[in-house]
């Protein structure tokens, strides 16, 4: 557990002790991780035994986020093949690392790895870039990585600054581009053949957003 600083007459007083009901950074287990982020809306994932927590949402995000997912929803609604969800589901990664992607869907062939606290596994999984180096890095790389390493067998990233929306499909334990779409085009699935997403409309959704 962490120590409480000592106390000071200068600047603000603050709860120190209330920081020593919890564990450290790199002692937290899943259930302690699951039970905070039960009691809160914050974003926060969980890499043995850390906390990471992401960047507050934007209304350009939850934009681009919410168009994917009224999308991607009412195509897998119509054929009645599984659910799909926003940002707030965890996904189970393997053993002491769960993330929360912006736009997750399973297949109604693999619901038994639905569980109401965190799922142990995903179909196909959207994040929308965040514009910090950090974020685009842990987007483009480390997520790339980590969805692979779960066998979730697609995954978009979806990059406003770019303006592009990037599709990758497993193949053999990792990730391949299946396309990279850019404005006037429609990304497309491999995964879920007939589901599109036009590229110009989708961006369309933040350009009267302002700074």
């Amino acid at each position: 557990m962490s120590s409480t600083p000592l106390s000071t007459s200068h600047g603000p007083e603050y709860a120190w002790e209330l920081a020593t009901l919890y564990p450290e950074q790199g002692g937290w287990s899943e259930e302690e991780y699951l039970q905070l982020t039960d009691e809160t809306n914050r974003l926060i994932e969980f890499t043995d035994g850390r906390l990471e927590f992401l960047p507050m949402t934007t209304e350009m995000h939850q934009e681009l986020a919410e168009y994917l997912f009224a999308a991607l929803q009412g195509f897998v609604r119509a054929k009645n093949i599984g659910k799909v969800h926003t940002a707030g589901i965890r996904v189970r990664i393997r053993p002491r690392k769960i993330r929360q992607p912006d736009v997750v869907f399973l297949h109604k062939d693999h619901f038994h790895l639905r569980h109401n606290r965190v799922w142990d596994g995903a179909d196909l999984v959207m994040e929308v870039v965040s514009n910090a180096s950090k974020d685009r890095s842990r987007d483009y790389e480390t997520k790339l990585a980590e969805y692979a390493e779960a066998n979730i067998a697609e995954y978009w990233i979806v990059d406003p600054e770019r303006r592009i929306v990037v599709v990758h499909r497993l193949q053999d334990g990792r990730y391949i581009v299946h396309g990279e779409f850019a404005q006037e085009s429609q990304a497309t699935s491999y995964l879920l053949p007939g589901f599109a997403v036009d590229v110009t409309n989708l961006f369309a959704v933040i350009d009267e957003i302002p700074e």
